[in-house]
């Protein structure tokens, strides 16, 4: 354990239930830790086995969050009010039957290929020097790191994402995503193991590699990264798009509607969270973007037919 908590764990004995342990610590330190990091410290302290307490924590977070982000999109599906918004027609709505299909899939992935660095993932926080202590850093600190995770995230993405469509990879690894020509929420994590493995490095391998050159990092802001990156994720699969969809108010994030096209048109548009690497590099997604495309060429091709004459 780090330190305030090694002196908090000789100090507060813990109880049998975790309700219990969470009473006893906050009559010792509710006038030094807010209640978020109460809730937090008892939760450590009750397990008392910090490898055991972190694999169950970023678990249950990564299948909770995940499952109770998709089942609300699930539920639009299935009232047909919503499907005006849905970006390829009520056509492209999924059946109940190819929702659980693709529930089935992502299940048998995460209990067999993601729950192993899960279960993992605490020796690797401790060699890198992520810290379970309390207090947590300051607001200002955590969202300005979650600022920095979201830009290298989706440079990883873009590239790595750009490479799994070229011949050979997308036929054995990214094909399997491309099932799916109009995206719903649970696909989002319906992928190769392979892929599975390499996109994750951007979520989890950037804030290891951040923390190994600087020393400071908390395991509660990576929780909430990791939080934030699957209701991305899950959101850009859902196949809507609404007025008050967030692109609209922040026109460089991604969004459904920017990701949608590349499930549709199976190339372009390969960022995870902002438009820019597309729009900079020219892989924007859509009959729009081919069509500037094209009139950018001809009006090249005059020009440079004009200079010869």
């Amino acid at each position: 354990m780090s330190s305030i908590l090694e002196s908090i764990n000789s100090t507060v004995t813990p109880a049998a239930s975790y309700i219990g342990t969470y009473a006893k610590l906050s009559d010792a330190h509710a006038d030094t830790l807010n209640i978020v990091e109460r809730v937090w410290a008892s939760y450590f302290v009750w397990w008392g086995n910090d490898l055991i307490a972190c694999g169950i924590f970023i678990f249950l977070l990564h299948e909770i969050l995940y499952f109770g982000r998709c089942v609300p999109w699930m539920i639009l599906d299935q009232i047909p009010y919503f499907h005006k918004w849905k970006i390829q027609g009520e056509a492209k709505v999924p059946s109940v039957a190819e929702q659980w299909e693709c529930m089935k899939s992502v299940l048998i992935s995460h209990f067999m290929v993601e729950a192993i660095p899960i279960w993992g993932f605490y020796p690797v926080c401790k060699y890198a020097g992520i810290s379970i202590d309390v207090p947590f850093p300051s607001w200002m600190k955590i969202c300005a790191h979650l600022a920095l995770f979201f830009v290298l995230e989706d440079t990883w993405h873009y590239w790595l994402h750009r490479g799994l469509h070229y011949g050979p990879f997308y036929k054995h690894i990214h094909k399997q995503h491309h099932r799916y020509a109009a995206p719903f929420g649970l696909t989002a994590e319906y992928a190769h193991p392979v892929e599975v493995a390499l996109l994750g490095v951007g979520t989890v391998g950037i804030p290891i590699a951040w923390v190994m050159l600087t020393g400071d990092l908390h395991l509660f802001t990576v929780s909430v990264w990791i939080a934030l990156r699957l209701f991305q994720a899950i959101d850009a699969h859902s196949g809507y798009e609404f007025p008050v969809s967030l692109h609209h108010f922040l026109p460089i994030w991604a969004g459904a509607d920017h990701h949608d096209d590349h499930h549709r048109y199976f190339t372009g548009n390969y960022a995870s969270s902002f438009r820019w690497w597309d729009f900079v590099l020219d892989t924007e997604a859509g009959p729009a973007a081919k069509a500037e495309r094209q009139q950018r060429l001809a009006a090249k091709a005059a020009k440079k037919a004009k200079k010869q004459q």
